[in-house]
């Protein structure tokens, strides 16, 4: 069993790769983190130091601290000696491109309330669903946020920049690394307005299929066993006057439908497939009038423009990550913008996931719908014989979540506990391990710092004869972080991978201010890795 040949607790294995003056750094950075009054003012004190040290003593600082901690360097050729460092120990490289803008709270909620809010609301004052409506209070999606960037809407020759900075980090990830990887974010391809408008017109979708489900006597079913008759539902469908025999006949066609006279959840999500004008994908049931209505009035032609120009831009990133090899991981948002952020990710897998993984979605298992949405793709693509590519984390948004849903008034989206978070990470994992055992086109990235859900994944790996040097688990953890679970995993062959930030300093100090606020609560509980550090230290003298 690979359990019995890694050792976490081995601090020469687990940091190999660091020089004395590394483990030092280290051990003074982590500490530092767990400094509460620093951590808290921890943007303050950054601000009054530059001011002290001026600009160039500060750079200098930051770089032989934190910068150099949590951060690879400042371009593609900076970054070039510490990924070749890491590959050398078998740990392999998802890259970053970590910049963000500078606004104020002000400034942000401004731009996210002008970029999510459409001319027909602007005009007519048009009301969708208080989940998937901007609120100005929650308008700066940087509160309560420890680990993603965040992106802002300012016009599309902005989004064009962000695709061409995604396009060098995928360049980059392919002139440096062997099967690397590289972070996107959908929210930095357009304008989040369209995000939001089809993230409610999904969810909307989905539950009036379990409105029909529950007229049928299924509510309840997990969403995979939950099977609506085509009789039935036809006869549904032409008494609201959604769609005639004749129409409903015609959308669901198909061998399985055929055959078993049934309708789920993915014939269902199908309907949607075939509406070829984008402002028809936001068309909703209304179960009052029994009419198909768009979910707004109308759209400016600049509307439709903008949400063609996103799926242009993702489209380019696809093709660019097919011809130099490297693997486009999607990263998950806000639980508001992620139906839609999913759903076009799978479109993407659909394309590019033909001949291998190539498109990983990425699942955050904080929400309670997390197992109903991984059950559902992966069945998607055994039914079309794509390969499934996942990454799988616990979630960065659960704090801002959780007040949003409060104060505004909808169900929070959020498991209850954190051990129920757990369970769910164990869950979901548990049922793609299971998929690749069965079918060999499954593939995830177990994205955690933590020891015991690692531990899990090796310990189930055994059990289904899952072999690291097949290449379909994949084990990630954030530079800086975690070094002890890394690099005694690359040792041992399978393949793992650090989360790569890079960017100019002045321009990374928000990633570095999360970075901060992360490892306050990580590393309080993490009493272990500094442990681990001051033994690496220690020996390191020794052997001196």
């Amino acid at each position: 069993m690979w359990l019995d040949h890694i050792n976490f607790g081995d601090p020469r294995e687990a940091f190999r790769s660091k020089s004395s003056a590394e483990l030092v750094r280290s051990l003074v950075v982590l500490g530092l983190c767990t400094v509460e009054p620093l951590v808290q003012r921890n943007q303050e004190l950054m601000s009054l130091s530059r001011k002290i040290l001026g600009q160039q003593l500060f750079e200098k600082l930051m770089k032989m601290t934190f910068y150099a901690q949590f951060v690879a360097g400042e371009d593609q050729e900076a970054i070039k000696p510490l990924i070749q460092r890491n590959q050398s120990f078998g740990v392999g490289s998802v890259l970053d491109y970590s910049v963000e803008e500078d606004l104020t709270t002000e400034e942000a909620e401004r731009k996210e309330v002008e970029s999510c809010t459409s001319a027909a609301e602007k005009e007519m004052g048009e009301q969708r669903e208080k989940q998937y409506r901007v609120h100005r209070g929650f308008g700066d999606r940087r509160g309560g946020v420890i680990s993603a960037r965040t992106y802002f809407y300012a016009d599309e020759a902005k989004c064009d920049q962000h695709m061409e900075t995604f396009l060098r980090s995928i360049e980059a990830s392919g002139g440096v690394c062997e099967d690397g990887f590289s972070a996107i974010k959908l929210t930095a391809l357009g304008r989040p307005q369209f995000l939001l408008q089809f993230s409610e017109v999904l969810v909307k979708w989905r539950r009036f299929f379990h409105q029909m489900a529950a007229e049928q006597g299924k509510a309840g079913l997990a969403a995979l066993e939950t099977k609506l008759e085509v009789k039935k539902l036809q006869e549904t469908l032409a008494k609201l006057g959604i769609a005639t025999k004749i129409e409903s006949e015609d959308w669901f066609t198909g061998e399985n439908l055929g055959v078993s006279g049934t309708v789920d959840l993915l014939d269902w999500n199908s309907m949607i497939d075939s509406r070829m004008k984008l402002s028809e994908l936001l068309l909703v049931p209304n179960l009052q009038t029994g009419q198909l209505e768009p979910l707004l009035s109308h759209f400016t032609e600049e509307e439709d423009l903008q949400m063609k120009r996103m799926l242009q831009r993702m489209d380019v990133l696809a093709k660019k990550a097919m011809e130099t090899g490297v693997r486009l991981m999607v990263d998950a948002e806000q639980s508001y913008f992620q139906p839609a952020i999913s759903r076009l990710t799978l479109e993407m897998q659909r394309r590019f996931n033909v001949n291998k993984a190539v498109i990983f979605n990425t699942y955050q298992c904080y929400l309670k719908e997390a197992y109903d949405n991984v059950t559902v793709d992966v069945e998607l693509s055994r039914r079309e014989g794509w390969h499934f590519g996942a990454k799988l984390v616990r979630g960065a948004y659960m704090e801002q979540e959780r007040n949003r849903a409060a104060q505004i008034g909808y169900e929070d989206p959020i498991n209850a506990t954190y051990e129920n978070t757990s369970e769910m990470y164990n869950r979901c994992l548990d049922y793609i391990l299971e998929e690749i055992k069965h079918n060999r086109k499954a593939n995830v990235m177990v994205a955690s710092h933590n020891e015991d859900t690692v531990k899990f994944t090796l310990r189930r790996m055994t059990e289904l004869e899952i072999h690291p040097s097949e290449k379909k688990v994949y084990f990630g953890q954030l530079l800086g972080m975690c070094d002890q679970i890394t690099f005694p995993l690359g040792q041992a062959g399978f393949p793992v991978y650090k989360y790569v930030p890079y960017g100019p300093v002045n321009e990374v100090l928000p990633y570095l201010s999360r970075r901060a606020q992360e490892n306050r609560g990580f590393m309080k509980r993490a009493n272990r890795e500094r442990d681990l550090l001051w033994n690496a230290e220690v020996c390191c003298a020794t052997d001196h």
